[in-house]
């Protein structure tokens, strides 16, 4: 392998700084599920609380001290678990940094880091969609999937720092892959919104219900907020993506003569974008609102993770470079 002009320190701390956001975030997951699993289910009280020591304004009896009420220790629990959700977060941002300054390029070229991006856009998605105190517990849905990728890149498709191969040296790649990324990220949260709006419209959460699995459903967010929250994101990232597949096609017209040979990557992600086409218009269709929308889009998921495992490490085709080193 040429390493002439890699920063062997810089790509040791990139994959220091990989290690550490997996294990900051497994972390962050075990607490934020302990929150989950153990919440009782409080009620935001309509009214204005006043701090410990202050004298309400309003207040009829002056010197009257109200107390604000302290946090559950699972609601303390959640709060660092967010909390280290965000400093996962700047752990694998500082991974990708490291390792485009160790190589000097951009740090998508092969699978290991790709799918390092993506996990990446999915959780910044994440934290601007679930931003608000009340979709915490969603975190603990976004987490697994991001966790299990991550686990899969790091474990079975790490590759070593090094400059990309020929196929890969065009300035379409930082376009094209990065706009990807983007996309299959949001994507991801959008397709875990969709399946817990589906476990929320099941007789799951029917307030009679019991059983653990029951009980974790009954405290996600209403089936409207989750269904919203699937279409707002898919909406999102459907163009986004779909100029990822545009740039792809027109870097394959300068790299092998043609803008659409049907090799099997480019087909499943244009497959995969036709099945969000057909969610977002599902979606506003009366009849296939609710639950036949979900599916579609739990489909188009399913597509996605489908067209990132199998498509780029069982299937030989003009991808197949992107595999593991």
């Amino acid at each position: 392998m040429n390493t002439e002009h890699i920063d062997i320190g810089l790509a040791r701390y990139s994959d220091w700084a990989f290690t550490s956001s997996v294990v900051v975030l497994v972390l962050a997951l075990l607490l934020l599920a302990v929150e989950l699993a153990y919440s009782r289910g409080r009620k935001v009280e309509a009214r204005e609380l006043v701090s410990a020591g202050a004298v309400s304004a309003d207040s009829d009896r002056p010197g009257v001290v109200v107390d604000t009420p302290k946090r559950s220790a699972d609601e303390r629990i959640g709060t660092a678990g967010l909390s280290l959700v965000y400093l996962g977060i700047a752990l694998l941002f500082v991974c990708i940094v490291l390792r485009g300054l160790a190589t000097a390029r951009v740090p998508w070229g092969n699978m290991y880091e790709f799918i390092n991006l993506t996990c990446f856009c999915g959780l910044i998605a994440a934290s601007i969609v679930l931003r608000k105190p009340q979709y915490r517990a969603l975190w603990v849905f976004v987490l697994v999937p991001v966790l299990i990728l991550l686990t899969v890149s790091g474990r079975w498709l790490y590759t070593n720092a090094a400059p990309v191969m020929p196929a890969l040296q065009s300035y379409w790649l930082p376009i094209h892959v990065s706009v990807v990324s983007l996309g299959s990220g949001v994507f991801l949260v959008a397709g875990v919104a969709s399946i817990l709006f589906l476990l929320k419209m099941s007789p799951l959460s029917a307030p009679d219900r019991e059983g653990r699995l029951a009980q974790i459903v009954q405290r996600l967010p209403d089936a409207q907020t989750l269904d919203r929250i699937a279409y707002r994101t898919t909406i999102f990232a459907f163009p986004i993506f779909g100029f990822g597949v545009i740039f792809g096609a027109i870097w394959a017209e300068e790299a092998w003569g043609r803008y659409w040979g049907w090799d099997p990557k480019e087909t499943v992600s244009f497959i995969a974008w036709v099945v969000y086409a057909a969610y977002l218009h599902a979606r506003s269709t009366a009849g296939w609102r609710d639950k036949k929308a979900a599916w579609i889009n739990v489909i188009g998921f399913v597509a996605m993770v489908f067209n990132l495992f199998f498509i780029n490490l069982v299937t030989v085709g003009l991808h197949s470079y992107a595999g593991v080193g």
